[in-house]
Formats: C-alpha cells, sequence, structure tokens
C-alpha cells in the first residue's frame, strides 16, 4: 500500500482527516482538470476509489460530516467536489442496495467521471449568474458522449464504467424495479439521484444550497409515482439530518449534526449557537433520541456565519458515540 493510502497510526486517528479529504479531493480534481495529461489515468482513478473507500470504511460518520460542511460551504473546484460527493455517496449507498463488486466499482468510478467531458464548463456555470449560452447549452447536452471519449483515450476500457457514464442522463423509470434493469441501466439510475442530491446541497452563483432534509425530502417526493428505491436507500444511509448538517433544536438553538443515530432515526447533534443567535464557546452535546430538546427543523449551511473547527467536532462525535456505546454497555 503506498504512502498516499497508508492508515494514519491510532494515536493520531483523527488528526488530519480534514486534510486527507482535502487532499482526496485535490487529486480527483487533478484527474479530473487534465485526464489527457495523466499517466496510467486509469490505475490513478481507482486508486481515487480506493483512498475514499479507506476513508469511509474509517468512519463512515466522520466522512459524511466532511463532506456534508465542505460541500454546502464553497463553490471553488465546484466539479471536482461535487464529484467526490456523488463517489462518496455512492460508496456509502452501495451496501444498502446489495450492489455487487465490479457494480460497486464501476458505479464509483463513474461517480466520480461522469462530468468529465465537462469540467471546466461546469466549474464555470457554478459561479456564473446568467443563462447559458448556446454554446455552453451545447457543451451540457453533449458531455456524456465527450467524457465517454475522453475516458477511453486515457485507457479507460471497463465497459460497464463507460457505459454508466454515457447513460448518467438517461435515467430509467423508477417503477422498474432496479434487480430487473440491465447493470448500466441500473447503475445509471442509482447515480442519477445521487446526482440530483449532490447538486441541490451545493451552492452556485445563483443560490445558495437547500439543507439536506429539503434535499432528502425533494428526492423522496414523487407525487403519485411509485417511491424511488434508490431515493428510500438513500434516505436510510444518510438519513434526513445527516452528520455535518445543521438542525434547529426545540430550546432555539442551532446544533451541528455530529453522527448518525446509534438506533433509530434520531442523530447525535451538538449546539453550536444558542437561542439569541451567539456563537458557543464550547459545543453542547444533544443525543436527540435520549429526550429534550428534540429536532424541530433543518437549518441551511448558508444561514450560519460561524467557522467550525472540524478536526475538533469530528472528535467530539466520536468521543460522545463511544461513550454512549459504554453506557448502554
Amino acid at each position: 500500500m503506498s504512502a498516499l493510502l497508508r492508515p494514519a497510526p491510532p494515536d493520531t486517528e483523527y488528526e488530519d482527516l480534514l486534510g486527507q479529504w482535502a487532499d482526496l479531493e485535490a487529486f480527483a480534481g487533478m484527474l479530473l482538470a487534465r485526464p489527457a495529461q495523466v499517466p496510467g489515468f486509469t490505475a490513478k482513478m481507482q486508486q481515487c476509489a480506493l483512498w475514499l473507500d479507506e476513508l469511509i470504511a474509517h468512519d463512515v460518520d466522520a466522512a459524511l460530516y466532511l463532506m456534508f460542511q465542505l460541500a454546502g460551504a464553497s463553490t471553488v473546484g465546484y466539479s471536482a467536489a461535487h464529484a467526490l460527493v456523488c463517489a462518496a455517496l455512492c460508496q456509502v449507498l452501495a451496501p444498502q442496495l446489495a450492489l455487487a463488486a465490479d457494480e460497486r466499482a464501476a458505479l464509483v468510478h463513474a461517480a466520480f467521471t461522469m462530468n468529465i467531458g465537462m469540467t471546466a464548463l461546469q466549474d464555470a456555470l457554478a459561479l456564473q449568474a446568467g443563462p447559458l449560452s448556446p454554446e455552453q447549452q451545447q457543451g451540457v447536452d453533449g458531455h456524456p458522449q465527450r467524457g465517454v471519449q475522453l475516458l477511453q483515450q486515457c485507457g479507460v476500457d471497463d465497459p460497464l464504467w463507460l457505459e454508466t457514464v454515457q447513460r448518467h442522463h438517461q435515467v430509467p423509470r423508477v417503477d422498474t424495479p432496479l434487480a430487473a434493469l440491465a447493470p448500466a441501466q441500473r447503475l445509471a439510475r442509482i447515480l442519477g439521484t445521487i446526482d440530483r442530491y449532490a447538486a441541490m446541497i451545493s451552492p452556485r452563483k445563483t443560490r445558495q444550497g437547500r439543507s439536506a432534509t429539503e434535499s432528502m425530502r425533494a428526492v423522496l417526493a414523487r407525487g403519485e409515482q411509485p417511491q424511488d428505491a434508490v431515493g428510500l436507500a438513500l434516505s436510510r444511509s444518510v438519513g434526513l439530518c445527516p452528520p455535518g448538517t445543521f438542525v434547529r433544536l426545540e430550546n432555539g438553538e442551532t446544533a451541528a449534526v455530529l453522527r448518525r443515530g446509534l438506533q433509530g432515526p434520531a442523530p447525535l447533534v451538538a449546539s453550536v449557537v444558542d437561542a439569541r443567535g451567539r456563537a458557543l464557546v464550547r459545543p453542547r452535546l444533544h443525543p436527540t433520541g435520549a429526550g429534550a430538546p428534540r429536532i424541530v427543523s433543518a437549518v441551511p449551511r448558508s444561514a450560519l456565519a460561524l467557522q467550525l473547527n472540524h478536526r475538533a467536532m469530528v472528535r467530539l462525535g466520536l468521543f460522545a458515540a463511544h461513550r454512549t456505546i459504554s453506557l448502554r454497555g
């Protein structure tokens, strides 16, 4: 295993998790920005996916916390950040959908590279306040095919990876069971749901990102259509209030979600703003499933001006979760 992927020693287990996540985003950004100039592109993209898998396997709640915090805070490098969010969500979701190993790998690789045919354009559009020009619209419409051609030029020969990129905007109807779809169609439908959800939570020049709760409800809302199995699995995997998002408590405080619920849907949160809108010097932990204060609403990241110490918040969540497990034991 390379030094790049080697796990941190136990005594520094969470010291540089944020740094590793930022390094992974930079690594993915480099691969996506100039793929034709990257020797061994396929192997490096597989390494990127392995790195992501290790970070998530190390602590899925910490990975989700960092993903949602960073995705909702900046539009810099939108294309790479969006790709990383989609790939991470695919990794988290895959066990819920019982995907075979080859489908899981192709799905994550496709999530990283689905927009490789318009990386620079996607970055520009995230910062653009006006409507798309005819040339830009043409670039958006043609990016799946250009992406496949570029990947092939870079040495990618996995047909499932390539076909999923080709089809990622050709999403099959939700009333067809996932198991009844051909593999590339199945992965395209999964990726289409993830892509839509990730786009909702991420800010752009023309709008702030939605709260994760609002975005999840939009994914699940089908009117009279059948519920999307992918959306339901996503909801079960990350929750309506995932780690890294903000919520309003019934006592008026605003809290950051640190970890998903150990039992049921109630997450572990830490108040960071008091009822008068003042930032707390020390976050106050609340296992919301253990009684008051309850969560009353989600809060979009754009509504808060404070900057959190992410390393400290991740360690706080880990400590509290271990303490809760110990007390229950």
